[in-house]
């Protein structure tokens, strides 16, 4: 049994997404469902959230949360995903419903996300040439990975633990991991 893929433009895909219950992203005509948060992931990414906006007011930087897309064109392939927290300060960026120029993303992992955030969105994400850092931020332990693009254009990584602080160059924020963990109960995994 044979069923045609039903292809969609990036037009047809933003319509669609206007009036649907749940959000979807967009990868070259496909669209792909997307599963709900854990209150761990809402915490997390509310409280930095909070911290950015309050940090950024007056600037002309803008923060946004999950139901934002970032627009990515990777070769002749249109891709919209939804970050969980993305900052741009570019002022051309005025599309309504998604960003093309980020210079900031972060994703909050969970088990469901983690490997592909980590890798296929990574990649994605990194060929944006706004974007300066790229933050995952795990729900289930305190950690943060950052990835961040140097001046010659290379990309470094640092993880960050509970004793660091999470340095944001892009948008000139420190915020420590009792920030981003605030209200989070994190059990410590006891297999030693």
């Amino acid at each position: 049994m044979q069923s045609p893929l039903n292809i969609l433009t990036v037009a047809e895909y933003l319509e669609a997404e206007k009036s649907s219950d749940i959000r979807h992203e967009y990868i070259a005509g496909q669209i792909f469902a997307m599963a709900g948060a854990s209150e761990e992931h809402n915490l997390i990414s509310g409280n930095i959230y909070n911290l950015l906006r309050s940090h950024l007011r007056g600037s002309s930087c803008r923060a946004f949360m999950s139901d934002m897309k970032v627009k990515v064109k990777v070769q002749n392939a249109e891709i919209l995903y939804y970050p969980d927290i993305l900052v741009t300060c570019d002022p051309e960026d005025k599309e309504r419903y998604f960003k093309t120029h980020p210079s900031l993303i972060i994703e909050v992992l969970s088990d469901s996300t983690e490997t592909t955030d980590k890798r296929e969105k990574r990649l994605n994400y990194q060929m944006l040439d706004s974007l300066q850092e790229y933050v995952l931020v795990y729900q289930n332990q305190i950690k943060v990975e950052v990835y961040r693009r140097e001046i010659s254009g290379n990309w470094s990584m640092e993880i960050l633990d509970k004793d660091d602080k999470l340095r944001l160059d892009s948008v000139g924020l420190n915020l420590t991991m009792a920030d981003i963990y605030e209200d989070i109960n994190i059990v410590p995994n006891l297999n030693l």
